[in-house]
């Protein structure tokens, strides 16, 4: 089988290249993946999309990226309501340092046209009802921010789109990339193989160990993360999203009335630390949020964030190798800014510019020592 462009990893991320290069005709557009679309991170996500981030790239991704989600049902064409909620996205602090960053941050995305704005204990208190305005310093906030309440399905939409528009998928895992001379061989786990004119990777964690056979060092590790959820609970009790950074606690109610909190610097194994990260988030719950202390979090979903040094992704050609692009790297944020990323790898894929300030995550920033550090990660 031969193919103008393979991507490696049904993800949203792979999914939204694959949609935008099919939309703009790119030729036999074949997606790989071992498992199926959305089977991995993708698939747990809890679908957050939010324009309030540290730097100035992200704010862009986010901002275009949400136009973008706005417009789904248009771009899409989705078979299911994939309403996006703007509940709003809080941060809080509790030092002063964290105050002050949210305080430029929030400067940066007012220069930008994001309708971000500082707020005080008691304002915070008035956005959250209940929220003790004893426990916090205060924070930011954007209504405009919010989360989709079914992203698994979301990731369904980017892939049938792309199929509808010529692209197709396959259940194969890729173990070997191989350059040749006019293009490149992949190479699957059954023995059998295909070719294509060009590549591109976002196969998330796994994307280090697949390029690393080619020289090619990228700098991702998996990071676990953990989630805590509830059965649906009749009344809504938390509106909008909460992250206490300090805290490295974060809380919100989806659609369906359950509710969804963590304990952000969970680490270990849930059988042997489970309980450790349910007391942290029940503490939190009692000394910020006290109206969600007798809601029950009886499950327990695990998820894995590919984080690289700067928390920034890893997004462009690969110098040295043409017609080899990579996207992974997302440090947990993929399915918020996965529109305009896929707009910018199919650009990149088809020799135009990608747009934007893209070029920034070329991979090859390492080596230069052009990392810029992302603070605003949950």
């Amino acid at each position: 089988m031969t193919a103008d462009v393979a991507i490696v990893g049904a993800g949203i991320t792979g999914l939204s290249v694959a949609f935008h290069l099919a939309e703009r005709q790119a030729g036999r557009v074949v997606v790989y993946d071992r498992t199926g679309v959305g089977a991995g991170a993708s698939g747990v996500q809890p679908g957050g999309v939010r324009q309030q981030w540290g730097t100035r790239l992200n704010c862009l991704m986010a901002r275009d990226s949400l136009a973008f989600y706005r417009r789904l049902d248009e771009r899409l064409e989705p078979r299911v309501d994939l309403r996006f909620r703007a509940c709003g996205y809080l941060f809080l602090a509790d030092a002063a340092s964290t105050l002050e960053r949210l305080r430029s941050e929030v400067a940066l995305q007012q220069e930008l046209g994001i309708p971000s704005r500082l707020v005080g204990p008691e304002e915070a208190s008035a956005i959250v009802p209940d929220l003790r305005a004893e426990a916090t310093l205060g924070g930011s906030f954007s209504a405009e921010d919010g989360y989709f309440d079914r992203p698994q399905a979301v990731v369904e939409a980017f892939a049938a789109a792309a199929q509808r528009l010529g692209a197709t998928i396959e259940h194969q895992a890729v173990v070997v990339i191989e350059h040749l001379r006019d293009g490149w061989r992949l190479r699957f786990a059954d023995g059998t193989a295909a070719q294509a004119g060009a590549v591109v990777v976002a196969a998330a964690a796994e994307s280090a160990a697949l390029l690393r056979p080619l020289g090619i060092d990228l700098p991702i590790e998996a990071e676990e993360r953990y989630l805590f959820f509830s059965e649906p609970v009749p009344e809504r009790l938390l509106e909008p999203l909460v992250v206490a950074s300090d805290r490295r606690f974060a809380a919100k109610q989806l659609a369906d009335g359950r509710l969804l909190a963590s304990d952000l610097s969970a680490a270990g194994s849930p059988d042997a630390d489970g309980e450790r990260w349910r007391a942290n988030v029940r503490r939190n719950v009692v000394e910020l949020l006290p109206r969600l202390e007798f809601v029950p979090l009886p499950r327990l979903v695990g998820g894995v964030y590919d984080v690289t040094p700067d928390h920034q992704a890893i997004v462009g050609p690969v110098q040295g190798h043409e017609g080899l692009v990579v996207a992974a790297g997302f440090s947990g944020h993929g399915f918020m800014v996965a529109p305009e990323v896929g707009r910018g790898v199919a650009a990149v894929v088809l020799g135009d510019s990608p747009g934007g300030e893209l070029a920034k995550l070329r991979p090859d920033r390492f080596e230069r020592g052009a990392l810029f550090p992302e603070f605003q990660i949950v």
